[in-house]
């Protein structure tokens, strides 16, 4: 079997659909494995998760980009002052799931976390955990745009050709979006949804749930949405 590209979705502490998805695509020493961020928060697991991709990273080729939820998590732990808002938005069930306090994270889970990039490039794709400002350069992102801005819409493929790929603007539905120029694979794990990972060069979706169960389909089964009438044809409708 040639390398494989994988790239998963946000995680969000949901450790049986990742121990299940990575069961079933069977990461293996030649693959490429992007996770996009957001491994932690709001789901029950996000220890287990971290266990999981530190195992994972002795195995194959693991690449980890940061997230608004691990950048909040750091930020707990440097200014006390912003502890609050990541407890609010999930934090608290990260605790928990360390035994109720920040000082019982293992080190090497911090030395993990802080591991994590903004973003990675290939000849033919870019990921990064939210969006990318248009017209900007990919060394001068901003974590603004990197970690926090949602997709709107009106995203335009990028200049390269390069495919985006993203997770954080949550498809409730679990179906991933596709958009010509951008793939987004945040499926609302921790909601009830999937986890989803992208077989990147082949196109092949892997979905798995909190219930352990796994659905399979193809980037070509999910056709980008119709473009909204122009304003023109609005009007003469």
């Amino acid at each position: 079997m040639p390398p494989r590209t994988l790239a998963i979705g946000d995680i969000h502490g949901c450790d049986f659909s990742l121990l299940r998805l990575l069961e079933h695509v069977g990461p293996q020493a030649d693959d490429t494995v992007i996770v996009l961020g957001d491994i932690v928060d709001r789901g029950a697991g996000t220890k287990e998760v971290v266990t999981a991709l530190l195992e994972l990273a002795e195995r194959c080729q693991l690449v980890f980009i940061r997230g608004n939820h691990e950048e909040m998590l750091l930020n707990a732990v440097e200014n006390r002052a912003t502890r609050e808002a990541w407890l609010h938005y999930g934090g608290t069930q990260t605790l928990f799931s360390y035994g109720g306090a920040l000082d019982l994270i293992p080190q090497n889970h911090w030395d993990f976390l802080r591991s994590s990039i903004d973003l990675h490039e290939t000849a033919t794709h870019i990921f990064t955990h939210a969006n990318l400002e248009a017209g900007v350069p990919l060394a001068e992102q901003s974590t603004e745009w990197l970690r926090w801005t949602h997709l709107d819409g009106e995203e335009q493929p990028w200049p390269t050709g390069q495919t985006v790929v993203v997770g954080h603007t949550p498809q409730r539905s679990g179906v991933p979006l596709v958009r010509p120029g951008w793939i987004g694979l945040d499926t609302f794990a921790w909601g009830g949804q999937w986890l989803t990972l992208l077989d990147v060069d082949s196109g092949r979706l892997f979905q798995a749930n909190e219930r352990r169960q796994i659905r399979e389909s193809h980037l070509s089964d999910h056709p980008p949405p119709p473009e909204p009438p122009s304003t023109a044809e609005r009007a003469t409708t």
